[in-house]
């Protein structure tokens, strides 16, 4: 029982020190458009960019382009026309550097896996795996805008702040451990315990990433033309494309369900953004000009 206290003083000990470090390194404070969260970031743009161009280009070396022609326009296409919107949406809401930072790519390759992912900077990844449960631009544009919303709010450069954060609390922590005298076998007991509340904290965070660019992707979706409302349908086909039985507390994503209700609980929000597509019709006017024949008799 006192070794047990021993252990959660010096935990209490050990978190105090982690929760200093964290607030004197809170970096750059940003608020993700749309949603208006605030979030703290130790990275800047440009750092994060620079990365994710040199690993999107060292994959697409490597990565066999589809040589379907139909279906790689419709996803340039589709994947263009979401740019288009939020660049649109970023410029009018004061947030126009930010969409100078984007360089919008998108691809399709040969896979046959059921994904699609963004880099920041907006490179994206479409697999052909994936058009068969897509079925339709509409629901390709959900996917896509669920991708674009990652960029667009940063994410990755969040999560990389959250990582930079945890290993100086777990340097910073272990250098208190030992001022503490802490044992050695202590602090790995300690360490364990405090890593393992990372991983938990992690998975929750990356939940909560995934259900804020399906927020966010449903109202570009929606921006750019294409009907919100797929979406449900679209995730109903995706669940059962899912053999991942995993409990929702244990996995970086929400279950299906959530995010199907999550999704009908938005659609309302999003369908005030939606103006369908209008196709321009021309109409052709047959003009019919008449003769009149007059007789004039000589008298």
């Amino acid at each position: 029982m006192n070794l047990e206290l021993g252990i959660m003083k010096n935990v209490k000990l050990f978190l105090m020190s982690l929760v200093a470090v964290v607030l004197v390194g809170c970096g750059t404070t940003k608020t993700v458009p749309l949603t208006g969260r605030q979030q703290s970031l130790m990275v800047s743009d440009g750092e994060v960019l620079s990365l994710s161009t040199q690993q999107y280009q060292e994959f697409m070396k490597t990565a066999k382009v589809s040589t379907n022609a139909t279906n790689t326009a419709m996803v340039k296409r589709v994947g263009q026309n979401l740019a288009t919107a939020v660049t649109n949406y970023l410029n009018a809401n004061g947030m126009a550097e930010d969409a100078k930072s984007f360089q919008w790519t998108f691809n399709l390759v040969q896979n046959n896996e059921v994904n699609a992912w963004c880099m920041p900077g907006g490179l994206i990844c479409v697999y052909e795996g994936l058009l068969p449960v897509t079925q339709n631009e509409a629901s390709l544009a959900i996917v896509l805008g669920h991708e674009i919303a990652h960029a667009v709010a940063r994410h990755s450069a969040e999560q990389m702040s959250t990582q930079i954060k945890q290993q100086y609390g777990l340097q910073i922590g272990t250098a208190v451990a030992g001022a503490f005298g802490m044992g050695a076998n202590t602090q790995s007991i300690v360490q364990a315990i405090v890593a393992q509340g990372f991983n938990f904290k992690n998975l929750k965070y990356s939940r909560n990433h995934e259900s804020e660019a399906d927020h966010m992707g449903l109202i570009f979706a929606a921006m750019a033309g294409y009907d919100p409302s797929v979406a449900v349908s679209f995730w109903q086909r995706m669940s059962q494309q899912s053999n991942n039985q995993t409990a929702e507390f244990l996995s970086d994503h929400p279950s299906d369900a959530t995010r199907i209700r999550q999704i009908q609980e938005w659609l309302p929000e999003a369908q005030r953004y939606y103006k369908p597509a209008t196709t321009a019709t021309t109409t052709t006017t047959k003009k019919t000009t008449t003769t009149k024949k007059t007789t004039t008799k000589k008298k």
